[in-house]
């Protein structure tokens, strides 16, 4: 028995989502204008393709997106959420670099800090995941150096 998982009885989207943290900042990347949920700000990463492991997928996601070389720590949060026009199942992977970011795809990006989160449009499927980092205590800093 088939069981509808969201819009248009299609399998939900995979998706996996690099969560970035610098100095109590997280990188984000704003969804470019003609895309789905265009303007809202967003954890880079991307669709994952047949046979590719998640990690693999950020790999390539971070690289096209980015041109970084990350590498893949714990999933951190996992999501399925129904949009009108499709089904995402959303993983997010803390994830780590050296070196800079540089949008490749003309796509804006900055780091933003935890308090800073909840004033950000964010894609619905993201909400969980704003609200379990702006509610963690601040990464630690050194404060007294």
């Amino acid at each position: 028995m088939t069981k509808s998982v969201g819009a248009g009885f299609s399998p939900p989207v995979v998706v996996v989502a690099a969560v970035i943290e610098r100095d109590d900042a997280f990188l984000l990347t704003l969804r470019a204008a003609g895309t789905h949920l265009a303007d809202h700000w967003e954890f880079p990463g991307g669709k994952v393709h047949d046979r590719e492991t998640h990690a693999e997928a950020l790999h390539r996601e971070l690289a096209e997106e980015l041109d970084i070389v990350a590498g893949v720590g714990d999933r951190v949060h996992t999501v399925t959420h129904a949009y009108p026009e499709k089904t995402v199942e959303l993983h997010f992977y803390r994830c780590e670099f050296d070196g800079e970011p540089t949008p490749m795809m003309g796509q804006g990006m900055r780091w933003v800090p935890r308090g800073e989160l909840t004033g950000l449009p964010f894609p619905d499927a993201d909400q969980d995941l704003i609200r379990i980092l702006s509610a963690q205590p601040r990464s630690m800093s050194s404060e007294n150096d």
